[in-house]
Formats: structure tokens, C-alpha cells, sequence
């Protein structure tokens, strides 16, 4: 089986995020690197995708300012979401030659595993058909965007663990009416679910789901 490793990063501003994937795309297109999958967090962060939708946003760039929230136009697929701490964001930096370039089998690959590593903590998540993402009942708990240079992919999912839920609030979140978001201290009742304690697990999930063997951590 192909390997893949993990560079885990702590709070990381969205730029310099960005950067960093950036950079491991060009190494992995030029076989310099595994298949790897970047772990962090960020501070309070809003982003919009390349095609979406600015009025989702339901707040004023002064009050943006204000609550110390950083807005971003970039370049993945899908429409605005929040990112902030207690939310572990994933970026997989990934060769797509190995799944026949297919970016649909990608993203249900990615919905596939964050569903099975749910289900290991009592959590019955779904998908649904033409929306991307994961979901427990009518409640969203991972958003999914991605981006693909020259069949490599970045940008990636965003798993709510015990973040503040009401950053929500000031946004139609992936631009859809109505949505509910949750996470998995909200589904679980358990304060001891953290960013940090379950990596490994997600880290095994993915591995078993994208059938690639984990070979340790990146270093920068």
C-alpha cells in the first residue's frame, strides 16, 4: 500500500497554512514527499470558497474587526465556513493519480472516513446526496472543501470537536438555509473529547479508509 505521514501543527493563521500547503504540493508533485495529511487549528477564521456567495456572510467587515475574526477569499470549492479553535482542520496533500484522478471518488472517500471515525464515538453521521459534508440527523458536523493543482489535492475538511458553535451565527454556513451545526461534544455530552486526544483515532480512520499505510509524522 502506498504511505502516507502527518504534519501536525498547532494554532495556525490561515495564511500560513495556506503556504505551507502550497509548498508541500510542489514537493509532492515532484515525489519529495509522501501522500501527507496536514492536522491544526485555527483562530477565528472565515472563509469563502472560489465560487461562493459573499451575502452569506451576516455581519459587517467592522464587526469582523471588532471580534478579532479574520476573513478570507480563497481558492477551494464550496461556500463560506467558520474555523476556530477546538475544530480540527485536515488537509490532505494527496497524489490523485492513485484514484484514477477521479475528485468525486475523493470527496466521498473524505466524507467515508470522517463517518466511520464518528461512529467509533457513538455518533450516527451520514451523508446526503449533492451536498458535500457530514451530518448527524439534520446537523452538520464537518464541512469539506477541496482544491486540486496538477491532480494534487489541498484545502480539505473541517471536524467541529468542542468549538463555540455560535461563530456560526453571523454566517449562512456552506450557503445553506436553515442549517444547524453541532459538534461532537454537543452530540456526545462528553467535555473530554478534545482536538488533541482523538488524532490518533482519525489518523487510523483515515488510513483504513484511504487504504494507505501511516508511516509517522512530516517534519517542516
Amino acid at each position: 500500500m502506498q504511505e502516507f505521514k502527518v504534519l501536525r501543527l498547532n494554532v495556525t493563521e490561515y495564511k500560513t497554512a495556506l503556504d505551507i500547503q502550497l509548498d508541500l504540493v510542489e514537493k509532492r508533485k515532484n515525489d519529495l514527499i509522501p501522500d501527507t495529511l496536514i492536522l491544526l487549528q485555527h483562530p477565528p477564521t472565515l472563509t469563502v470558497g472560489r465560487r461562493g456567495n459573499q451575502q452569506n456572510l451576516l455581519v459587517s467587515e467592522e464587526y469582523l474587526t471588532m471580534k478579532g475574526i479574520h476573513f478570507q477569499e480563497i481558492s477551494r470549492g464550496g461556500d463560506i465556513t467558520f474555523h476556530g479553535p477546538g475544530q480540527l482542520v485536515g488537509y490532505p496533500i494527496m497524489d490523485l493519480k492513485y484514484l484514477n484522478k477521479d475528485v468525486h471518488v475523493y470527496l466521498r472517500l473524505i466524507e467515508d472516513f470522517l463517518i466511520f471515525f464518528l461512529k467509533n464515538y457513538g455518533i450516527n453521521a451520514r451523508r446526503y446526496k449533492k451536498v458535500t459534508g457530514v451530518w448527524t440527523g439534520r446537523r452538520k458536523i464537518a464541512s469539506i472543501g477541496i482544491g486540486v493543482k496538477r491532480w494534487i489535492t489541498y484545502h480539505g475538511f473541517a471536524l467541529n470537536i468542542n468549538n463555540d458553535l455560535s461563530y456560526f451565527d453571523i454566517i449562512i454556513p456552506c450557503g445553506l438555509n436553515n442549517v444547524q451545526m453541532t459538534s461532537m461534544e454537543k452530540e456526545t455530552g462528553s467535555a473530554d473529547i478534545d482536538v488533541y486526544t482523538i488524532q490518533d483515532a482519525l489518523i487510523h480512520n483515515f488510513a483504513r479508509t484511504f487504504k494507505r499505510d501511516y508511516a509517522g509524522d512530516l517534519e517542516l
